[in-house]
């Protein structure tokens, strides 16, 4: 690649970096961006090892330097079809968070109510105990299994095998339950199957991109970049925001939609009425290709834009004109992700933006996709491969062939498999925990005690003495230090795998260094605990009977042939030498696939199927015959369904609507980001955002520190007073529930505030509507220390803007191949 002179860059301050515009339907320039620690030069550089990212869902490709064996920063991958060499905020700095001096490097047990070091054999030794004991007592529904969205494919399929085949219990799911569980819920819905539709590089062909719910600029930075490019390029798309508050994509938006939180079924349906009530239908592709049409008209009737106008509280003049925007499209690319997932009706929400698609004929298209976004870096992967309670590889728990099928694969006998009753979803296992049925729980790589809604409740359930509670994770994190028993496991970096991300691209991450102490990779570990169990297939071998990563990776390829999500063309050599590839790759289809459904054929069949679908507003599964009524010919399925409510309304007492979320610079609950310190320089405690008007009712200034509560609890946080719309309060997530730098101990975590409530369909938490009320408590000393440079941007002038110093690189080239 002919490069530019490096260009040194603030990306604290200029999150996204410097544009290289491009116009519809030419290739996205490469930039390439480093960061190195320490003032080390690239020459300084041991050795480069080939990764991505794991702190969003974007896939961003990377190369790891070591020095001495230890890792000292990254460098974007030019030649990769997801970021062109750009990486975001969180991959240029997170990755510190390895070599963080807290690490957890060796076992822990619970002696006499304290936590103390032991060896391997003593913990592993203690976790089976009790499992054989819980079997032989209570059978297989006593174990539980909750792990994460940020572990490789190769971990979650084993450990899929072992709840799933081994254990025969259904209770196992992911924190994608509280993340992104609706985007696969809205696609099996639509198209029977998950699987994004979409492409990031539909991107590079649309003229006009639509997000719901989704803050592009933050939770995926280098898409994000993406779409600034083409902004900043000829023939530039139009932009069509729905979010209550003002971000970076609203800014640039042609047509920014606030609606209240809670009534997004109503918007939607308002936008739909507007383009079937106009005509910008393709009926043709309707006719041919989609069964429930006529449905939604009838159900969409109602829905003027006057009447949503008044359920959203938004003009009716805007909801015509985001109809318009999206309605005459000629290549329409829509995104969605938490603003409606995380919401009252969410799957209902997700579901009418694949009905836009479906009736106006663009999917499979260039320009013309839906992507149901991801929030975690592999939650495609515990989808996949039957972490999250559903069946490896796309398959149907209706349907006895695909059961008799998998058990086929693993060798076991299909009684063994947990039949009968539809999967534990996340909320269910933490309720049957509370309940007693479920008495040992393995939580892997997430922190519960943080992100699960209505901490008090969660609290108290992990602290019980009946719960025998284990924790595999690389810090001592909230959730770790309530734990029976603690496993150290290895970070990304520190172990080989692959992991998939938001448009179904696999990649590759090579191990770079060992990790610390006695810290050992969480497939090592999963596969210590299955071998120490004695676990067997029908002819006595090991189950699961592979060994390591790549013998694992083999091993899921076979689950995954002839699925729509298809592996069998991938290997760990191709992974390294092509960068990554777009399932599904068969052998007959060696380079992947970038668009699902362009011959508008869909994986509907109900034999081959994932889902038959659930009613939107119950939950209730569609049974069999029902769907083979309804789509024999293997369509496309648009749904309808009217808005109603949510169950907790405003009040006098709780007047305010409360959202929670994300901010740019952090992930989860920052044990890593908030272990890098430019990360945590950038957003270092907690905020709460109101608008000037509210603000000013309550006598509210930049800064004050702010009490609100919710039927449930109440927190302290200095106000940050911004651009979101009156009538509601935003507060990031990412704190944990004790701020130990304050003079004041005081609780602090948005989730002390949120309910124990969720999608009938999806299984997801609504996180996102709250009933609430803020008071001043006093003087905050000064300005919330909130970012300036993202959505938490000041209505204040004055307040001192968000800077991080001037070291990453950025190389731009002056051609487009690398």
């Amino acid at each position: 690649m002919n490069e530019l002179p490096p260009r040194h860059v603030d990306r604290i301050a200029e999150p996204w970096g410097t544009r290289t515009p491009y116009g519809p339907g030419t290739p996205w320039p490469a930039r390439v961006d480093s960061y190195l620690a320490d003032g080390l030069d690239e020459q300084d550089v041991d050795r480069w090892v080939q990764s991505a990212s794991v702190l969003h869902s974007n896939g961003d490709a990377l190369d790891i330097a070591v020095k001495d064996d230890v890792i000292v920063g990254v460098r974007g991958r030019a030649n990769d079809r997801v970021n062109r060499g750009r990486l975001g905020p969180k991959d240029l700095y997170g990755w510190q968070a390895n070599n963080s001096g807290d690490r957890l490097t060796a076992p822990m047990i619970r002696v006499n109510g304290e936590l103390v070091e032991t060896d391997w054999d003593t913990a592993m030794n203690r976790i089976v105990a009790r499992s054989r004991e819980l079997l032989a007592d209570s059978g297989p529904d006593a174990l539980g299994f909750y792990t994460s969205g940020q572990l490789f494919l190769e971990e979650y399929y084993t450990l899929g095998v072992i709840a799933h085949g081994a254990i025969g219990t259904n209770n196992v799911d992911g924190n994608t339950r509280l993340c992104t569980a609706t985007a696969a819920q809205a696609l099996k819905e639509s198209f029977a199957s998950d699987g994004q539709p979409g492409s990031y590089s539909d991107v590079d062909h649309a003229d006009v991109i639509a997000l719901y719910g989704h803050n592009v600029a933050e939770t995926q930075t280098v898409l994000w970049s993406r779409i600034l490019d083409r902004l900043a390029g000829e023939n530039p798309p139009q932009l069509l925001c729905i979010d209550p508050r003002p971000t970076h994509v609203a800014r640039q938006a042609a047509v920014h939609l606030a609606p209240m939180p809670g009534t997004n079924v109503a918007l939607m349906n308002g936008i739909l009425h507007e383009i079937i009530s106009n005509g910008w239908v393709a009926q043709d592709y309707i006719d041919r290709h989609s069964v429930g049409f006529d449905d939604l008209v009838s159900h969409t009737r109602a829905y003027s834009p006057e009447r949503v106008a008044e359920i959203c509280g938004v003009d009716a003049d805007d909801i015509r004109r985001a109809a318009y925007l999206v309605g005459t499209a000629e290549k329409l690319l829509s995104t969605v992700l938490q603003g409606f997932y995380q919401s009252h009706q969410a799957t209902a929400a997700a579901v009418q933006v694949n009905n836009i698609h479906i009736l106006r004929g663009m999917l499979g298209r260039p320009g013309c996709g839906v992507l149901q976004m991801n929030g975690q870096p592999s939650a495609q992967n515990t989808r996949e491969c039957g972490a999250d309670g559903d069946l490896a590889g796309f398959r149907n728990w209706a349907n006895d062939a695909h059961i008799a099928e998998l058990a086929g694969l693993w060798n076991i006998d299909v009684e063994k498999m947990p039949q009968g009753s539809p999967p534990t979803h996340a909320m269910k296992i933490f309720d049957s925990a509370e309940q007693g049925s479920i008495r040992m729980l393995w939580v892997s790589a997430t922190n519960p005690a943080v992100s699960m809604p209505e901490l008090s409740r969660i609290r108290n359930i992990l602290a019980q003495e009946r719960l025998f509670l284990v924790v595999q994770d690389i810090f001592l994190t909230e959730t770790a230090s309530m734990a029976d028993v603690i496993l150290p496991a290895a970070a990304w970096g520190e172990k080989t795998g692959t992991f998939t991300n938001a448009d179904r691209t696999v990649h590759i991450s090579d191990k770079a260094v060992e990790p610390p102490g006695e810290a050992r990779p969480d497939l090592d570990i999963f596969l210590d605990y299955a071998r120490r169990m004695n676990f067997e297939d029908r002819d006595g071998q090991a189950l699961p009977p592979w060994h390591d990563a790549e013998s694992a990776f083999e091993g899921w390829k076979r689950a995954s042939a002839g699925r729509p999500c298809d592996y069998t063309g991938m290997s760990y050599d191709s992974l390294r030498t092509r960068g990554g590839i777009q399932w599904p790759c068969s052998t007959d289809n060696p380079d992947g696939t970038e668009r699902l459904y362009s011959d508008g054929s869909f994986w509907s069949d109900p034999d081959y199927c994932e889902s038959y679908g659930k009613d939107l507003v119950t939950g209730d599964p569609v049974e069999p015959s029902e769907y083979r009524a309804l789509n024999p010919d293997s369509r496309a399925v648009v749904k309808a369904v009217h808005y109603f409510p949510p169950n907790e309304t405003l009040s006098e007492a709780f007047p305010l609507a409360l959202i929670t979320g994300r901010t740019l610079y952090h992930f989860h609950t920052r044990t890593k980001t908030g272990r890098a310190p430019q990360l945590q320089r950038a957003a270092p405690t907690v905020w709460v955002e109101i608008s000037e008007m509210d603000a000013a009712n309550l006598g509210v200034e930049e800064g004050d520190v702010v009490e609100v509560s919710s039927p449930r609890s109440s927190i302290h946080a200095q106000a940050r007073i911004s651009g979101i719309r009156e009538g509601v309060l935003f507060v990031p997530f990412h704190y944990g529930y004790w701020d130990a730098s304050s003079a004041e101990t005081h609780e602090r975590a948005a989730n002390e505030l949120t309910r124990t409530e969720w999608d009938p369909a999806s299984k997801q938490p609504q996180f996102k509507y709250a009933a609430a009320q803020a008071r001043r408590l006093r003087a905050g000393g000064g300005p919330s220390k909130a970012p300036t440079t993202t959505a938490s941007a000041p209505s204040a002038s004055t307040v001192v803007p968000t800077v991080g110093g001037l070291e990453t690189v950025e190389r731009t080239g002056s051609s487009t191949t690398s």
